[in-house]
């Protein structure tokens, strides 16, 4: 059979005890924390605004909304009955399952609340937020691959890879398809953006270019991706992920116009 053996890599970095340390954990601990390091450096070098306390402060309520959306998020979107039979499983948070646009929701609520406690504009707010998404998405998706989930569809590719989990058939690592795309090319590209002063001085665009540049990524890559087995597909052909997406493309799209229209006015 064609394919490449899927590595040995334990999803266990390390164990104290009966404690064990997951990959997945430290991809959300350290894409806080460079985004944190990141945060700071860009809001001195930009004068932005903001002290060293409430950045700390930021990060923490940003944190809650990572954690509690994209909880909450995948028990909404992707849990199936499962936690309607078990509502405990919504807490069982080590046996996986965060939803990316849950968790956006609930960085939106954090940003939304937090920019008002401090009197700051929320899209320049979310601006600087998202120039940095982008690491935790990256991490976030090798972390995935190293756990053997989130597979790709089957395909005959020479690159294609024989998970466990998938039936050691050979599939697509969309995972890591994901982590180039809506990790690496999104952080290039925001970033590169950032450095124009119009941009940093018109609040909204590259918010609107996240969730517009996310939502085309994530339609496209799911055409590699195995749909959720308790999900599978809306009408014969969209997954969830696309489903869910589209929403963000036109409320990226929405702001964006607003911006520029208002502008010309």
């Amino acid at each position: 059979m064609n394919g490449l053996d899927f590595p040995q890599i334990s999803p266990i970095l390390f164990s104290i005890g009966p404690l064990s340390i997951r990959w997945y954990s430290m991809a959300y601990l350290f894409g806080i924390i460079f985004g944190w390091l990141l945060i700071q450096k860009n809001v001195k070098k930009y004068n932005l605004g903001l002290t060293k306390e409430q950045i700390e402060d930021l990060v923490f309520y940003l944190t809650l909304g990572i954690v509690l959306g994209g909880r909450f998020g995948y028990v909404l979107f992707y849990g199936g009955d499962a936690f309607l039979k078990n509502p405990l499983l919504i807490f069982a948070v080590w046996k996986g399952g965060m939803s990316f646009h849950g968790g956006v929701l609930g960085v939106i609520m954090a940003a939304w609340y937090f920019a008002k406690k401090i009197n700051y504009k929320f899209l320049s707010l979310t601006d600087l937020i998202v120039l940095y998404a982008p690491i935790g998405l990256f991490l976030g998706r090798l972390a995935n691959f190293v756990n053997d989930e989130l597979w790709g569809r089957v395909t005959d590719v020479p690159w294609a890879v024989k998970f466990p989990n998938g039936g050691y058939l050979p599939r697509h690592p969309s995972q890591l398809y994901e982590a180039f795309f809506e990790g690496i090319v999104m952080f290039v590209v925001l970033n590169l953006l950032w450095r124009k002063k119009y941009i940093r001085e018109h609040s909204g665009i590259v918010s609107s270019l996240f969730v517009i540049l996310y939502g085309v990524f994530r339609i496209s890559m799911e055409q590699f991706r195995e749909p959720d087995v308790q999900l599978g597909y809306f009408f014969s052909y969209f997954t969830m992920g696309q489903m869910l997406s589209v929403p963000l493309i036109i409320l990226g799209s929405c702001v964006l116009f607003k911006i520029f229209t208002s502008k010309k006015a």
